[in-house]
């Protein structure tokens, strides 16, 4: 297992400790974002969940189904971000 750094009280391995489906998922975060947050890192001692919640969101996010627009669900999500005084 790859060496452990902690973001507060969570343990979680850094960008260039990962290997396997974390590395692959870091790197697809990189290609996106520029960076890999602190929302994925968070899982990354669990790649297989990792993958099932990135998947999820993007489906939530972009997916075809939804009646709401893309810019309603960027609405959405900020807004409950907010009133969670969370930054993501």
């Amino acid at each position: 297992m790859p060496p452990r750094t902690r973001h507060g009280w969570i343990e979680t391995i850094a960008p260039e400790q990962a290997t396997g489906l974390l590395a692959k998922l870091y790197k697809a975060a990189l290609d996106r974002a520029g960076k890999v947050y602190n929302v994925i890192r968070i899982q990354s001692l669990r790649p297989e969940v990792l993958r099932i919640s990135t998947q999820l969101y993007r489906e939530v996010m972009f997916g075809e189904r939804s009646p709401l627009t893309r810019a309603q669900r960027e609405m959405l999500a900020t807004a409950v971000s907010r009133q969670n005084a969370c930054e993501y």
